[in-house]
């Protein structure tokens, strides 16, 4: 019985915590971003067509594919230049 108990009280923890991440404005993908960061992902969307999973999957396949090739200052260096 006291296992239920907990369980019951752990999910009704992370049901507050999801509404107040949504009352701040922010939106779950992977976890909860910014409205800079949410006007990325929704621009990448749009232009790509991709899901979820596959804008997760081909950031980190850009990301390695920029490690493997000794590029990682310079992915780095683009993205700080093309700052919004």
């Amino acid at each position: 019985m006291q296992k239920n108990l907990k369980k019951v009280a752990n999910a009704e923890k992370q049901k507050r915590y999801r509404q107040r991440q949504k009352e701040l404005g922010h939106k779950q993908v992977r976890g909860y971003v910014t409205k800079d960061a949410m006007s990325c992902y929704d621009e990448i969307r749009e232009k790509t067509n991709w899901t979820d999973n596959e804008v997760l999957s081909n950031a980190l396949r850009i990301t390695y594919a920029a490690y493997k090739c000794g590029q990682i200052k310079l992915l780095n260096e683009w993205l700080k230049d093309h700052k919004r």
